[in-house]
């Protein structure tokens, strides 16, 4: 199934941080795109990033910027203020508990204020290129229709796909699967006509289907 994802991929429209990872292999900038992704569409998310960095790319520069000015730059992510807030704390910490630099473990990464397990999975894979299993409503939903696993939610997922996913297929699931969904397998009446894996797709929960 992956490789055939693999081969259908460059015609899908990439995700937002994708373009981010691509552009700089900045775990920095990987990790603030993550926060501002939470709630908010791939649309929203890229252009938002692009003018945050273009203004503040690392934590020294970031943290001169009061909360009202990053809010605004992001507006319209969800939650922007609260997020404009999250960025400035994540920013201090990164300075004074790790010299400036992103850490490059999922442990450390979740004693950030704001950092949860799919944030630090994304800022490993990403950001580092070491491998990490980020499960967000995509990859949740897709594993489980594709009946690969069987879990509740995404926590569970990631733990499932620990245990059964080759070590190999890691760092290039999440965004794989993101693009797919976003893509191909929408959440409510998927493109299974033109799916490249359908022939392999159990179909699990798939009620209407185009």
């Amino acid at each position: 199934m992956i490789r055939r994802l693999r081969r259908s991929a460059p015609r899908w429209n990439p995700t937002a941080l994708a373009i981010v990872a691509d552009r700089a292999r900045d775990p920095f900038r990987v990790l603030i795109a993550c926060i501002l992704s939470l709630r908010t569409q791939d649309t929203t998310t890229g252009p938002a990033s692009d003018r945050l960095f273009a203004v503040a790319a690392t934590p020294e520069t970031m943290l001169k910027l009061p909360a009202p000015r990053i809010a605004r730059l992001i507006y319209p992510v969800g939650f922007y203020r609260t997020k404009a807030t999250v960025i400035l704390g994540i920013c201090r910490d990164l300075l004074e508990r790790f010299g400036g630099r992103v850490p490059d473990t999922i442990d450390e990464l979740l004693t950030l204020n704001g950092v949860g397990r799919k944030t630090a999975n994304l800022v490993v894979t990403m950001g580092y290129n070491k491998p990490g299993i980020c499960v967000d409503t995509h990859v949740h939903r897709i594993s489980n229709r594709l009946g690969y696993v069987k879990t509740r939610n995404p926590e569970e997922t990631e733990m499932a796909l620990r245990a059964k996913l080759p070590r190999r297929y890691w760092i290039g699931y999440n965004d794989l699967l993101v693009s797919f969904g976003q893509n191909i397998c929408a959440p409510i009446s998927p493109r299974c006509s033109v799916c490249p894996v359908t022939t392999l797709c159990r179909k699990v929960g798939v009620t209407t289907r185009r």
